[in-house]
């Protein structure tokens, strides 16, 4: 359901080919399935967000079901939703250390940025000397019905000051945000999301029950 060609959806549509694609893998009527989705602009609210987390009320608040904190989406922005019917014992902590390994491969082998990830926290990282933790890809996952749901977001070429810069990103104040464009790569969304979804369906083999993923 690659809905980049149609630019940006709001938040919830794409939350209900989400839920509609889940029910279809948990009840094996469909293969594993990758969802990209580019959004309007929106700040999601997961588990674990703080009314201190958003300072800023002006855009809409969803309240999600997934992990972490308060995370933006809008234009610019890669949001992908593996939907995998998962092997057993789950083990939700793996499954988010195989999709930050195929986002790093994804990142380190197309344009050659050195990525990092930070103990204790989620997500794919940019460390410099000197300077403040940058996250550049937020990841919250849950799992019902013993399949995985929600995901990823890669910051391509957001406006991350309008995004981000009106809330606590992920709740961590002593952390910021980046881009692929702010990293010095110049891309778009479709051509990320080519380089991404292969190194995705690698990492993600070792979480599936069956290695079957359908790009849609």
């Amino acid at each position: 359901m690659n809905l980049l060609e149609k630019g940006p959806i709001p938040y919830l549509e794409g939350d209900k080919i989400q839920r509609q694609v889940h029910a279809e893998v948990a009840a094996g009527q469909r293969p594993d399935t990758l969802i990209l989705q580019e959004f309007e602009p929106t700040w999601t609210a997961g588990r674990r967000t703080k009314p201190q987390d958003i300072p800023d009320s002006s855009l809409p608040v969803i309240e999600m079901d997934r992990g972490g904190s308060v995370t933006w989406h809008g234009p610019g922005q890669l949001v992908c939703y593996p939907i995998v019917l998962m092997r057993e014992p789950i083990d939700v902590v793996r499954f988010v250390r195989d999709m930050e390994s195929g986002i790093r491969g994804a990142i380190e082998g197309t344009w050659q940025v050195k990525t990092d990830i930070v103990k204790g926290r989620s997500g794919v990282w940019i460390l410099r000397e000197g300077m403040i933790d940058r996250k550049i890809c937020a990841i919250g996952v849950r799992t019902a019905q013993g399949t995985s749901m929600h995901g990823l977001a890669l910051n391509v070429n957001p406006d991350l000051e309008s995004g981000f810069g009106r809330i606590i990103p992920c709740g961590l104040a002593d952390a910021s945000v980046t881009s692929l464009a702010e990293m010095g790569v110049e891309t778009t969304l479709q051509q990320v999301a080519n380089a991404l979804v292969p190194h995705l369906e690698t990492a993600l083999r070792r979480s599936q029950r069956v290695n079957n993923v359908h790009n849609s």
